[in-house]
């Protein structure tokens, strides 16, 4: 008969406190909770920078079509677990301040596709090239190869949550 056994808490077992609850998981969600409230006033920042009305959640709109180029709106709130209404507003939004534009889409004269503008793109990297100095700052003393693995788990992380 052959026996499995979990690992134990140091080579990545479970570690169940004496409220049942596995401490790994408590760790992570309350490490994510500070991270996402960090983040969030990040976002805020950055976007503040961008254009002084640009709302925070907007920005991750200019980093998505900054990084996949002209997209559909139904794409983006797809991508971004948003309603189409939600969307719609954020782009209007980021419209009116000039950072992107809206052309007919010429497979669905219905749609129409969304791109940053030139000067969209010039604030965003502008921005976006600070905040990558912060984080090279931040993480100096780590290894080339451990913020690769975070790179990774946290792409892992971000996979999963599409599903």
């Amino acid at each position: 008969m052959h026996e499995t056994s979990t690992p134990p808490p140091e080579e990545g077992g479970p570690s169940v406190g004496c409220s049942g609850v596995d401490q790994g998981f408590l760790a992570l969600e309350r490490e994510l909770a500070v991270f996402l409230r960090r983040a969030r006033a990040s976002s805020g920042e950055l976007a503040r920078e961008v254009h002084p009305d640009l709302e925070p959640a907007a920005y991750g709109l200019l980093v998505r079509l900054e990084e996949t180029g002209q997209q559909r709106a139904t794409d983006l709130a797809a991508y971004f677990g948003v309603g189409k209404a939600t969307m719609s507003r954020q782009l209007r939004a980021l419209d009116e301040l000039g950072l992107v534009t809206r052309d007919p889409d010429p497979a669905d004269g219905r749609a129409s596709l969304v791109q940053i503008t030139e000067e969209g793109r010039a604030r965003f990297t502008r921005v976006r090239d600070a905040r990558r100095a912060q984080y090279m700052s931040k993480l100096a003393g780590w290894d080339r190869t451990e913020v690769a693995e975070l790179a990774r788990l946290l792409h892992q992380l971000n996979e999963r949550a599409e599903s």
